[in-house]
């Protein structure tokens, strides 16, 4: 007998009859013998519809009352999916995240979890009661609930799974695993059979919506045997370990795409020392995460520097910027939220040449011109106008995985 612990998405709890097939998979996993742990995400669009509520009372409501007001979500889908269980004669709990032991630093809105006291969810478990926890949710030194920021709950179960020293964590969402591409949108994509944490890890980062990119390092971090699969297909799905059995031929393992990306360009900055520094640990000390760089050559004693962050964040980095104006020396600053990264991502690429080439030829091919690019040992990625995502996407999956 195993301890295997579940995470439903949204979509795979979004109503009725999903709770009860959901209901019927952990069923039949403890019927195998096992014992089972789930974590459940908010119904469908939930979390969107809890937001909008909040905004008609309180357009800027604190980050911790946000919280509070998140955290219902799940609360919903676990004790309706425990009533469902309790009609099929299987013996569950439901417990939130604090009741869990889940326990989280106090950045409310994107915690991160410290550590989880497994008390109560063990003494459940030797009752041989299935548990249900809240994903995307704890409690801080203070006593409050805090959330983990979108995607949460996958580390929820990721999480879990480490304290509990679960045989295994399957994440079931609406696709049968990790693929080549988004199969929902790229004609031709490929399900992979294994995928090695640091390539997942990538494409989680680059825009790929299967695993949150925090429950993949965690899993990493600590060596827990992960498994991409649907709850709508009894099929295999796609496991994520350290070392990964390579499909004939293939150099990479993905192409992704992220629209959550604006492009800032500080147009003539003065050409002196310190200059980039200055403006990137001013990002840095606001939490602004920075991805791809490219600094023009100095002429005329000025220079270019051009940047990309997370759309979300170009208002508050234009702002930033602009206030200190007159100590860094530019002349005004350029905001493009019209753009989008596509990336591909595979070891094989440390071994191969010519990868990064023939990513470039089937742009050059469809016609898509390049805006600026960034390499690392397995992803290299490049920023697109935004209308030519898509096509980008389908051309160089087509290039590397077209018969």
């Amino acid at each position: 007998m195993g301890l295997i612990v579940q995470k439903f998405g949204g979509t795979s709890v979004a109503n009725a009859e999903r709770l009860r097939n959901v209901a019927q998979i952990i069923a039949e996993t403890r019927r195998m013998g096992n014992q089972v742990v789930a974590v459940l995400s908010a119904q469908g669009d939930t979390t969107d519809d809890l937001i909008d509520k909040a905004k008609e009372i309180n357009p800027k409501a604190s980050r911790r009352e946000m919280d509070m007001l998140l955290s219902t979500g799940e609360q919903i889908s676990c004790s309706l999916c425990a009533m469902a269980l309790e009609s099929m004669g299987v013996p569950v709990v439901s417990l939130t995240g604090w009741q869990a032991g889940v326990q989280t630093n106090s950045a409310y809105s994107s915690a991160r979890v410290k550590k989880i006291r497994t008390e109560r969810i063990q003494s459940e478990l030797d009752r041989n009661n299935v548990v249900i926890v809240t994903g995307f949710q704890g409690i801080n030194k203070f006593g409050d609930v805090t959330t983990l920021g979108r995607g949460g709950s996958d580390t929820s179960a990721v999480a879990l799974a480490a304290a509990l020293k679960a045989d295994l964590c399957q994440i079931y969402t609406d696709v049968e695993g990790v693929y080549t591409a988004d199969p929902r949108y790229v004609t031709g994509a490929k399900k992979l059979e294994e995928i090695t944490f640091d390539e997942m890890l990538e494409l989680a980062s680059l825009g790929a919506q299967v695993l949150h990119n925090r429950s993949v390092e965690m899993a990493k971090k600590f060596r827990v045997n992960l498994e991409v699969l649907s709850s709508f297909a009894k099929k295999p799905g796609t496991k994520v370990k350290e070392v990964a059995k390579r499909m004939e031929k293939t150099l990479i393992s993905g192409v992704a795409k992220d629209k959550n990306v604006a492009r800032l360009a500080l147009v003539e900055v003065e050409d002196k020392p310190g200059i980039a520094y200055q403006v990137f640990s001013l990002l840095g000390k606001e939490n602004i995460n920075v991805d791809i760089i490219l600094q023009s050559i100095g002429r005329d004693g000025t220079q270019d520097i051009s940047f990309t962050v997370r759309r979300d964040d170009a208002d508050q980095a234009k702002k930033l910027l602009e206030e200190y104006k007159g100590t860094l020396g530019f002349d005004h600053i350029d905001v493009d939220k019209g753009v989008v990264k596509v990336s591909i991502v595979g070891a094989g690429m440390l071994d191969n040449a010519g990868i990064a080439a023939s990513m470039f030829g089937a742009l050059y091919d469809a016609d898509i011109n390049i805006q600026m690019i960034s390499t690392s040992e397995i992803k290299v990625s490049v920023l697109l106008d935004e209308s030519d995502g898509n096509a980008a996407v389908q051309a160089i999956h087509d290039k590397f995985f077209g018969e």
